[in-house]
Formats: structure tokens, C-alpha cells, sequence
């Protein structure tokens, strides 16, 4: 994990895989400076325009003060660096497999999903990335119809480069929403670990004002039934965005199966749930 801040060009302090925090200069840092942020305002402003509220419960914890005071010591760029010779050809993590010729189809109450990874690829940022062709339907009629282009790096973790998307409404069509790493500042996020833990927090893409999904682990004991069936062992997380903050979800992911369920939050009464995987 802490080899991945690195890469990702997190501002937020180091920890051990027991969640201590390590570095007592830091911690410090937080007693003699919290009132002071916290009267100016200035955590505040950090959290929203930094790490921002990590678990998106609308609340600043204490772990998430002292990232915002770190943050105000160092700056706060998300800025990951992008080697294409630390990458890999096939997206093969065992929560996100993603083998050319699959398609996965899902269901909710109004929506048919289907997701297909397709044989072709696209280089962004000097990356062969993996694309993927996502279209939605309600009653037969298109209503959107998207193009994702992921890729995995030798750690495993997989890598969200951005999308193309459209939306169909009313005979209009919009591609608001669309972005590119490296295109108008946008830069890759991850959408699934290599090697997830409980409270690891992390952002999922990142296209200033277009695209700013985060993403925070769960669990990795997630029992589930879904149409297609019933896994143990699976990654929970919960995606959320400052964009948009009542907008939060739950997803799935089983080894060696890929996403399987997502779920509205709060509630459970949005269920976008695998109903089907075919090969070619």
C-alpha cells in the first residue's frame, strides 16, 4: 500500500497494514495546528478540495484531519505517475478479470447493462488499454452506450484511463461525462486494488469537474447472491463523488467473476445485480 501512495501521489501520510500512523512529526503537526485550521476553515476547504471527506460520510474523522493537515504542509496534487513499462497486456486481477470476448450482462428494476470486453485496445499515455463497451437499455431503446478503457500494471492494480460516453434522451444525444487521461488535465484513477484492505481509500478517476469518482474498501469477506449465483470471499467497496454527494454505491466483486452487484446507498431498493457471462 505504501509503494501505491507513492505511485498515485497521495498527500496523505504513510501507515502500516495495522493502520497505525507512522510518523509522530505528522501527528504532531495535527495537535499544534488543528484549531487553528479548523478555526480559519482551512481543513475544510482542504478536505474539499483535496483527500476531501475519504469515506463519504459528510463527517472530517481525525484520521482524515490529519491528511488535511498534511496536505496543507506539502500541497496537495493528485498527480500519479504513468510509466507504460510498468504495465501489463492482459487485465487479469482476480476481482476485475477482464479476458476479450466476455461479455457480462446485468439487470436492475428498469435497466438492461450489457458489458462487453472487446478485443481492441487504445494507448493513452503510452498504455495499451483494454477496451470495453458498455451499453444500457430500458424496454429496448438505448440509453446509453459507453466505451471504458482500463489497464493493469505489474502490482496488479487495474487503472481507469477514462471513457466515452453517450447518453440517449428524447432523440438528443450528450457526451457529457466523457474524458481522457492525459486530456485537459484529466489523470487515470484506479478502480480496483491489487492487493485491497479495509479502509484503503483511493481515487477511481480524476477529471476536474467531469469525473471524480473515489472509491474506499469494505470488506473482502462479502457474501453475496446475486441472479447468476452465490459467492463468498468478495470485495465490498462504496463509491461515492464530491460532484455529486448524495450519489453513493455499494459494489461487489468476486474472485475470479468480476463485478457482480451494485447497490444504491442508503437502502437497498437500486440493485444493478450479473445476471449472466458468456464467451465467445
Amino acid at each position: 500500500m505504501q509503494r501505491l501512495m507513492q505511485k498515485i501521489g497521495w498527500c496523505s501520510i504513510a501507515r502500516n497494514r495495522n493502520g497505525a500512523i507512522v510518523g509522530r512529526l505528522v501527528a504532531l503537526s495535527v495537535l499544534v495546528l488543528a484549531s487553528a485550521l479548523v478555526g480559519s476553515g482551512t481543513v475544510q476547504a482542504r478536505c474539499g478540495t483535496c483527500d476531501g471527506d475519504l469515506n463519504g460520510d459528510d463527517g472530517v474523522t481525525v484520521d482524515e484531519l490529519v491528511k488535511a493537515v498534511n496536505s496543507a504542509l506539502n500541497g496537495c496534487v493528485y498527480n500519479p505517475t504513468i510509466n507504460p513499462a510498468e504495465f501489463v497486456a492482459a487485465v487479469d486481477n482476480p476481482y476485475f478479470p477482464l479476458v476479450p470476448g466476455t461479455t457480462f450482462t446485468y439487470r436492475s428494476a428498469d435497466e438492461d447493462i450489457v458489458v462487453t470486453v472487446t478485443h481492441d485496445t487504445k494507448v493513452i499515455l503510452g498504455v495499451s488499454c483494454t477496451v470495453v463497451h458498455d451499453v444500457v437499455s430500458e424496454d429496448g431503446e438505448l440509453k446509453e452506450d459507453t466505451f471504458d478503457w482500463y489497464a493493469q500494471d505489474r502490482d496488479g492494480n487495474v487503472w481507469y484511463f477514462g471513457e466515452y460516453t453517450e447518453a440517449h434522451e428524447n432523440g438528443q444525444v450528450s457526451t457529457e461525462g466523457s474524458w481522457e487521461a492525459g486530456v485537459d488535465g484529466a489523470k487515470p484513477g484506479i478502480v480496483v486494488l491489487a492487493d485491497p484492505q479495509v479502509g484503503d481509500a483511493y481515487r477511481q478517476e480524476y477529471a476536474p469537474g467531469v469525473a471524480e469518482d473515489r472509491g474506499e474498501v469494505l470488506s473482502r469477506t462479502e457474501s453475496v447472491t446475486v441472479e447468476f449465483g452465490s459467492f463468498d470471499n468478495c470485495l465490498k467497496t462504496k463509491d461515492f463523488t464530491n460532484l455529486d454527494p448524495g450519489n453513493v454505491e455499494n459494489k461487489v466483486y468476486c474472485p475470479n467473476v468480476g463485478q457482480v452487484l451494485t447497490v444504491a446507498v442508503p437502502g437497498d431498493t437500486e440493485r444493478e445485480e450479473l445476471v449472466s457471462i458468456t464467451h465467445e
